[in-house]
């Protein structure tokens, strides 16, 4: 224990906590920062100036990263039978209803991101109990509830990831691994971070993106001047 916290005093003495690192520099320092043995997720953190009380500041989308999370998502999909095949092909890891509905009715929740067919939302919305706390009820808003399930699927596997503020007005989200390279982890972050520029509510007075802060899994937070954002 006395070894990994010499690291990552030595790490943490490398971040300047009293600077706003431009995102280039803070993706490069980000992986020099990293303490962890292991491929450790990359995540952003965006304080942003809205009232997510109000139903138009309360956002959420979805975001494709151009290199992915490098977590290979596992996807169940809710479908009548005609279109099963359909997902599967797309690389959905389960496909079905009923049966698939009676196993999350028992607990099981071993998936990262489900997608369902309109038709199938009376039996999925009854799951709301075992999903929504996880956040993996199925939702229009984030592509997930569609009738091409096909392509659904596939762009989740291709690094399609869904975001919304919680109630502190944050938005938490993984944009890669340490593993990636800095030019990687800046264009999935520039993606993120644009599409949220692009999403601004009409209604959102002041400044909207309050802070932005990158760390690994197991690294102090870098604090990423906003005004460096592609």
């Amino acid at each position: 224990m006395a070894k990994l916290g010499k690291a990552r005093k030595a790490a943490t003495e490398k971040v300047d906590a009293t600077k706003q690192y431009s995102l280039d520099e803070a993706m490069a320092l980000v992986k020099e920062v990293n303490t962890a043995k292991f491929n450790a997720s990359v995540d952003v953190h965006v304080r942003l100036g809205i009232d997510p009380r109000k139903a138009d500041q309360a956002l959420r989308g979805t975001v494709t990263l151009p290199h992915g999370t490098g977590k290979t998502k596992t996807v169940l999909a809710f479908v009548t039978p005609d279109k099963e095949q359909e997902a599967l092909d797309a690389g959905a890891d389960y496909a079905g209803l009923d049966d698939l509905v009676k196993r999350v009715t028992d607990g099981w929740t071993d998936f990262d991101v489900v997608v369902a067919m309109p038709q199938t939302m009376a039996k999925v919305g009854r799951l709301g109990r075992v999903l929504g706390p996880r956040g993996l009820m199925p939702n229009p808003k984030t592509g997930t509830v569609t009738m091409d399930v096909g392509k659904a699927v596939s762009d989740v596997k291709g690094g399609k990831i869904a975001f919304r503020v919680d109630k502190f007005g944050i938005i938490h989200s993984s944009i890669g691994r340490v593993e990636f390279t800095s030019e990687q982890l800046t264009q999935n972050a520039n993606e993120l971070l644009g599409t949220l520029v692009r999403m601004k509510p009409s209604s959102a007075k002041g400044n909207y993106m309050k802070s932005v802060t990158v760390a690994s899994t197991m690294s102090p937070g870098i604090k990423i001047d906003p005004k460096t954002i592609a």
